[in-house]
């Protein structure tokens, strides 16, 4: 009886701890939720006077500051970077994840160069649009990947998946020995050399000479971009170009990227890579160059110091950087160029931006955004299929192809 008794009692003495504990969880959930929705708010209000801001918009002239406002307005609109992921660095290392990679099937050319070499040509030709059914007169978009990048890249795939739905053609430039061609001369590509660019566009050109032409250029790409552009002033066969988080002075972005957390996140990975193209080709390299030299660089700027300045020619790594840097060919740019980057752009510094130059020149836009980061500008909850990028990009290649002739009387 007294072991029932106590039963009873520890079984009652239970129920009113658990009822307590009941309680308790209810008050706590109550203040949980509270402190989340106080959190939450203030988030938002942060997030929306602080972080998602309208683009600040640089042109030299007015035609082209109105032309872009009507035919390609999120120059103008508020970006609204990914609510979880706005920082600069975390969208530069996230993007690539985040994006999906759409299917795209290429057709390839390898056409030769002067000196012997040749260039790996990734065509999208886009036979299936009906909006364009001639072949000969169909828009094509030159695209020019990265650094290490090639037409795989994601970004170069949401720009061809937004030209074929405007049913555009585009040929995507591959740098020399990136792409899984074998490298036929002990020469590789640089941001300052223009000579295979040119090579490519007048190859493009040659090809369909009644079809608009256009390129659009990303990261080192558009920077190989601008300097040819600026050399070549109106003597080019492209009616327009865009040009994504180039960097514009190459001495900034390499002290910026050689910051410790930057050289850790970007710097150091970067430099391998470029690193294992040169063990690809170390065949036909090794003759001119001492290649466990070149291997024990540790960042980009040792890498061009051994390598790529001396592969070019200059007599200092100093003299590359300086003819590399797109900021000084600004002012000779002579068709309609569209230039996004972010301020946050390890990169590409803001600092290093040039704004005053573009200023000067009616055919330069530049547009800046707060946030972003290289190559990111991700936006949306869960931005799988379009950045803010690919949305400038669509907009600014529809308009120039379609409407580009009204930029003078704008």
């Amino acid at each position: 009886m007294l072991g029932i008794i106590n039963l009873q009692g520890l079984t009652r003495d239970l129920s009113l701890y658990l009822e307590n504990q009941v309680r308790v969880g209810l008050f706590g959930s109550g203040v949980g939720l509270s402190l989340v929705l106080g959190f939450g708010a203030a988030y938002a209000c942060y997030y929306l006077s602080v972080i998602a801001k309208k683009p600040r918009l640089v042109v030299g002239g007015e035609g082209l500051c109105n032309f872009l406002k009507h035919h390609c307005p999120a120059v103008t609109e508020t970006y609204y970077p990914t609510l979880w992921c706005w920082e600069g660095r975390a969208q530069t290392l996230l993007r690539p994840f985040i994006t999906v990679k759409p299917l795209v099937n290429y057709n390839n050319e390898l056409i030769k160069t002067a000196d012997g070499g040749q260039i790996s040509l990734d065509w999208f030709n886009n036979d299936d649009n009906t909006l364009y059914p001639d072949t000969s007169s169909r828009p094509t978009i030159l695209l020019l990947p990265g650094l290490t990048g090639t037409s795989r890249e994601s970004y170069i795939l949401h720009m061809i998946k937004h030209s074929e739905a405007l049913g555009y053609r585009c040929v995507v430039f591959n740098n020399r020995g990136v792409s899984g061609e074998k490298l036929l001369t002990p020469r590789t590509y640089c941001a300052a050399n223009t000579e295979d660019l040119e090579a490519v566009i007048n190859h493009v050109h040659a090809m369909y000479p009644e079809a608009s032409l256009m390129a659009a250029g990303v990261s080192m790409g558009g920077m190989l971009l601008v300097n040819y552009l600026g050399k070549m002033g109106r003597q080019t066969p492209l009616k327009g170009a865009a040009v994504f988080s180039a960097g514009w002075e190459a001495f900034e972005s390499a002290i910026t990227l050689e910051k410790p957390i930057n050289w850790m996140m970007f710097n150091y990975y970067l430099t391998t890579c470029l690193q294992a193209a040169i063990v690809r080709h170390r065949h036909i390299l090794e003759k001119h160059f001492d290649i466990d030299h070149i291997l024990r660089a540790k960042s980009i700027r040792e890498f061009d110091t051994r390598f790529t300045s001396v592969m070019f020619g200059y007599p200092t790594n100093e003299h590359y950087y300086r003819d590399a840097s797109p900021c000084h060919k600004v002012k000779s740019v002579e068709i309609p160029v569209l230039c996004l980057n972010a301020l946050d752009d390890v990169f590409s510094p803001g600092h290093a931006i040039p704004v005053e130059t573009a200023r000067q020149n009616p055919n330069v836009a530049l547009v800046l955004t707060s946030y972003g980061g290289h190559i990111g500008f991700l936006e949306g909850i869960w931005p799988k299929k379009q950045t803010y990028m690919d949305r400038i990009f669509k907009q600014f290649v529809q308009a120039i192809f379609e409407h580009g002739n009204e930029i003078n009387s704008m």
